[in-house]
């Protein structure tokens, strides 16, 4: 295992909160309106199983997001996801927001992102990752890239790598069997 890999996991180990966001992260990025204003989103099935696992392994998880959307509100409530902010382009004062809830040591987060709103909470918390298809600043200073794009498998990517640090990849994945 690579040094750089080895420093992930090490990371992902002590997460007991993950945070994602939305747009480019758990979607490919694009908006869709309908003529008469509507929007829709498209999200992958296999992040959705992959943050289920890990809110079934213990680790908490939330969405920040500066966009508001009903969407994005049934998609946590399917989910199982607590935590949910929207509407907020500071992500810094939605994570103390969120730190006020959730009580936990900012080693002890983890956040999956893509652009430059994004940047502040991936360079504060434990375990800060950017998707494939983020901006190529976002990805420089990130503590690490998944090899998915957002909305293609990166959450699933990003939940495993906790899960896989945290020992609990295999037991989960062995109930299919």
């Amino acid at each position: 295992m690579s040094q750089a890999m080895n420093t992930l996991m090490e990371r992902a180990r002590a997460i007991k909160l993950a945070i994602f966001d939305v747009d480019g992260v758990l979607t490919d990025g694009r908006l869709y309106f309908m003529p008469d204003g509507t929007e829709f989103k498209s999200f992958n099935t296999l992040d959705g199983h992959g943050i289920k696992m890990l809110i079934a392994s213990g680790v908490e998880v939330a969405i920040i997001s500066g966009r508001n959307s009903p969407l994005v509100e049934r998609r946590a409530a399917n989910l199982g996801i607590k935590h949910l902010i929207q509407g907020r382009e500071d992500k810094l004062a939605a994570l103390a927001e969120l730190r006020q809830k959730v009580t936990v040591n900012i080693e002890e987060i983890a956040f999956l992102g893509d652009d430059l709103p994004d940047l502040p909470v991936i360079r504060r918390v434990g375990l800060g990752m950017a998707v494939s298809t983020a901006d190529p600043f976002v990805r420089h200073h990130a503590h690490g890239v998944t090899m998915a794009a957002g909305g293609r498998g990166a959450a699933r990517e990003f939940c495993e790598l906790i899960m896989r640090a945290q020992g609990t990849l295999d037991a989960a994945q062995a109930a299919y069997l």
